[in-house]
């Protein structure tokens, strides 16, 4: 598989190539599902297109709460179907699919009662790791184990005394959801799909009651195409409603959006050697390290305002506190939290009233000839969703197509990640990086590490880190624009890299380098360099704003005083 590059160049080939000739496959929407869908028919040898609207998993797969993991509390529901599924997933991508994306996390369970809680709640995490095992897939994690309070306190020091009689650890898997999504589209890129970001759908085409492609308009040229499909696949999220409206259907199910906020803060702010998951009165609340901080979620409430910025509230931020400090022993405060980000569930809507209880299943339909929607569902099964969805649509097409393959397809970059770790040290040594850097990248890239660091061979300059935000190489911004589809600032700060919430400025000191480093790569002037940082810097004051209001009303007001960078009309 020849690696294939996202720049500005194979975007406008992509869309012009989509325009020239009938699709056997056009995915409409570019977070994890629509990406894994292009990635499974382009796999299977169709001609397949991806369109999305805005940035590579801009909307809810950027925003999640960076998890792998089978859904623990889903067992309580007696939904073991769908964590025997997602389990399975786990270890699949663990271990074959994206090694150099998603790795192990531990998490301690305080136990609050003596006796029945302990074997209660061990039950359930043995039956978990019981079915990870059977799954075929899940020996790479380490099983569960049960702790003293003592023992428990040695781990997680940060714990209160009186919050916990014992504990109970087991593992789950984590990853940069934002990254994943992109590597999926240069995946399927590389297997021959076309795909563009920034391309938005404004209408379907129409021969009598079939769909048979999509007008989409160039957000960036202004330039709008008609891409022509034998079968179009909307995995639009919690946008399907609206996508469906284009047609003039109301569809079959109906998606409802369940608004999660997470905090971040620093590392040193609470002292542990694993994450926590806590139980609240409506869900589950977790703390999960990531990399030089941690990241705290999730709320859990309704939403049916903005879809493109959900906003968090100060009730929100307060919520969230209130219930980890319940637990610390150092409580923490406003002052600590660097970053806060909001995102939107999509939950298929009419199973339950309280969206903490929505099902986490997905759900296929054909509504109409030449049209399949999927919906639902959760990250870490992805695949999965993709694969249903091109099952569907394959029955449109009047030709045998192949079965599914995408469980025997690695990710670009997992090919030689293993190698490449093991030889950590020389390549540290070969480039003048220190090795931790070393590290760091091959767990954000892997093997496609050595094609950044030819940018940095090529010029040493870009081997420097950014100055407000050294956890980064001035390399990994060029690389964005010129690899993995970045077009905007805000694509790079929040979505290739995690400035936005990894810094206490939310990227704002980073955000003028950032944009000089962009411009050679994008053929930018001075004045849209400027352009580019004033609207970063107008984003970031008004989800500021955002954060200081009492309620959601209030809140999405402000954060809707800044407009996008390209307004979709």
């Amino acid at each position: 598989m020849k690696t294939a590059t996202l720049g500005p160049a194979q975007r406008a080939q992509a869309l012009t190539r989509m325009a020239e000739h009938e699709l056997d496959l056009l995915v409409v929407g570019g977070g994890v599902v629509g990406a894994g869908t292009a990635l499974d028919a382009a796999t299977r040898g169709l001609d397949t297109g991806l369109v999305e609207a805005r940035d590579w998993a801009s909307g809810t797969s950027s925003r999640s709460s960076k998890l792998i993991h089978g859904g623990l509390r889903y067992l309580e529901m007696l939904d073991f179907a769908l964590v025997r599924e997602a389990l399975k997933e786990r270890g699949l991508l663990l271990q074959r699919l994206a090694p150099h994306l998603v790795r192990p996390v531990p998490f301690l369970y305080p136990l609050r009662h003596r006796g029945w809680e302990r074997f209660y709640a061990g039950s359930g995490v043995a039956l978990y790791d019981g079915m990870s095992v059977s799954s075929g897939h899940g020996r790479g994690l380490p099983v569960h184990r049960h702790l003293s309070r003592r023992r428990a306190l040695r781990v997680a020091p940060c714990l209160r005394k009186d919050a916990l009689v014992g504990a109970l650890q087991y593992y789950d898997a984590q990853m940069d959801d934002a990254r994943y999504v992109m590597t999926l589209v240069r995946t399927a890129a590389a297997y021959g799909a076309h795909c563009a970001n920034r391309a938005r759908v404004v209408g379907f085409l129409r021969e009598g009651e079939r769909v048979v492609g999509a007008r989409v308009e160039d957000a960036e040229g202004g330039v709008t195409y008609e891409v022509r499909a034998r079968q179009v696949v909307n995995a639009t999220g919690v946008w399907t409603d609206d996508t469906q409206a284009l047609i003039g259907e109301r569809g079959q199910f109906h998606v409802r959006a369940s608004k999660g906020i997470h905090l971040v803060v620093p590392k040193d702010r609470i002292h542990s050697t694993t994450g926590l998951i806590l139980r609240t009165e409506k869900s589950v609340l977790f703390v999960i390290p990531w990399g030089r901080h941690w990241i705290i979620g999730t709320t859990d409430t309704d939403w049916d305002l903005d879809k493109a910025h959900p906003a968090a509230s100060s009730a929100d931020i307060d919520y969230l506190l209130e219930h980890v400090n319940a637990v610390l022993a150092t409580p923490l405060t406003r002052d600590d939290v660097e970053g806060v980000y909001a995102g939107l569930r999509p939950l298929l809507a009419g199973e339950s009233d309280a969206t903490s209880k929505l099902s986490r299943e997905h759900t296929v339909a054909h509504p109409v000839p030449g049209l399949v929607v999927v919906a639902g569902g959760k990250y870490t099964t992805y695949r999965v969703m993709a694969k249903d969805a091109v099952d569907e649509a394959v029955h449109g097409l009047d030709a045998r197509v192949a079965e599914c393959v995408t469980e025997n397809v690695p990710l670009a970059g997992a090919e030689g990640y293993q190698a490449l770790w093991n030889a950590r040290a020389r390549i540290a040594a070969r480039t003048g990086l220190h090795v931790v850097r070393v590290e760091h990248l091959l767990n954000r890239y892997g093997a496609l590490t050595e094609e950044l660091l030819e940018l940095v061979v090529a010029d040493p300059d870009l081997g420097r880190p950014l100055a407000a935000a050294d956890d980064y190489l001035r390399a990994e911004v060029v690389y964005a624009c010129t690899h993995e589809g970045a077009r905007h600032l805000d694509d790079v700060l929040t979505r290739r890299t995690r400035i936005s919430i990894e810094t206490f400025d939310r990227g704002t000191r980073s955000a003028r380098e950032a944009a000089e480093l962009m411009a050679p790569a994008l053929g930018w002037d001075g004045a849209q360099v400027e352009r580019e940082v004033a609207h970063y810097e107008k984003r970031v004051e008004a989800e500021r704003e955002s954060q200081r209001q009492p309620d959601d009303l209030t809140a999405d007001a402000a954060r809707l005083g800044a407009p996008d960078i390209v307004p979709l009309t």
